[in-house]
Formats: C-alpha cells, structure tokens, sequence
C-alpha cells in the first residue's frame, strides 16, 4: 500500500476523526491500532477527538466518526445519536455495527429468557436475581446494526475489518479520494 503524506492532502486544518465503541468486542478499535507505525503519519494528517487513545469522554464537533458495536441498550442509544449529531461523516465499522455481529444472535431469544438464563439458571450463580439497578443501562428487546437508529453515510465490513481496510478508508478520505475496496480488503474467505 502507498503512504499518504501530509502533502498529498488537500490544503486545509487537519480532519477531526472520534471513534466510539457500542456492544461489542472492541476489536474494530485493535485494528485501528494494528495500523502499527502507521499512526504516526495518520496523526500528522488528523486531529482525534472522543477515543481511548485520548481518553475524551464526549465528542465534539468532527469531521468523521467511527463507531463499531450494535445497538444493545439504552446507553448505546444515546452515544450514537450524540455521535451522528457531532460527526459529518459517520462510519459504522466492522460486523456489529454493520449488522448486528455475534451481539445480535440473542435476537432470536426473549430477552427475558436470556436475561434468566445468565442470572437465574446460570451455571455457578449464587443468589440468583436478574439485576435492577438504575447504574445499569436499560438493554433493548433487540440488538440493532447502527443503520436502524441512525444515518450512516460508509459502512466498514468485516468482524474486524483489518488494519488495511481502516487505513485505505481514512487516507482516502482525508485526500478526497471516492471510497473504493479493492476485493483483496474486503473478502472473508
């Protein structure tokens, strides 16, 4: 893959880029940081915002948004509309947010049978009670790909997409290239 340097950029302050992760594994985050040394010329090109590189909390005003996860509960809810308010560009990166991923398989179920399941039938559960704590986020009767709740405007397959997916997306879109994978980035076989 070619590099992209800060002089290939069109001229302009740098992009802000937040990522955000939802229910799932976080892995689309390990790819992002499996760029390796990578990310020192990225950080010469883009500014970051809300991520667990910065340890931000909230997001700002950005030029783009990378959000993996499905839509699990009430909290997830309310990152992602703050996200799709804050970020130009949304980006919903890797299978969860794609389409669910692994979180969604408990779609199939009654979320009160799964909630009994893990708290009361549970192998090794001690006073078992299915928990009701304000501190906890209220879980959705399903979980949804972000699409369903939100305008997305890329979507990033893969479970996690790799490094050089992530990389090829965000130089082409911080130089202004049309979004294109070529089949070697985006095939699962």
């Amino acid at each position: 893959m070619n590099d992209l340097q800060a002089s290939d950029v069109r001229p302009r302050d740098k992009m802000v880029v937040a990522t955000a992760a939802l229910c799932g594994c976080f892995g689309c985050h390990m790819s992002l940081l499996d760029i390796d040394e990578r990310i020192l010329q990225l950080v010469e090109l883009i500014e970051f915002d809300r991520t667990p590189l910065t340890d931000i909390k909230t997001v700002g005003k950005c030029d783009i948004g990378l959000i993996e996860g499905g839509v699990a509960n009430a909290d997830n809810v309310e990152v992602l509309r703050e996200f799709r308010n804050n970020c130009e560009i949304l980006v919903a990166i890797g299978a969860c947010a794609v389409n669910g991923g692994v979180p969604a398989m408990r779609n199939q179920f009654d979320l009160k049978e799964c909630l009994e399941e893990v708290y009361i039938h549970g192998i090794g559960v001690e006073n078992p009670q299915v928990p009701n704590d304000v501190e906890i986020p209220l879980l959705l009767d399903m979980v949804h790909p972000i699409h369903e709740v939100v305008r997305v405007d890329y979507f990033m397959p893969g479970c996690p997409p790799t490094a050089d997916t992530i990389w090829k997306f965000l130089t082409d879109i911080i130089a202004g290239n049309e979004i294109n994978f070529p089949y070697s980035l985006i095939h699962y076989d």
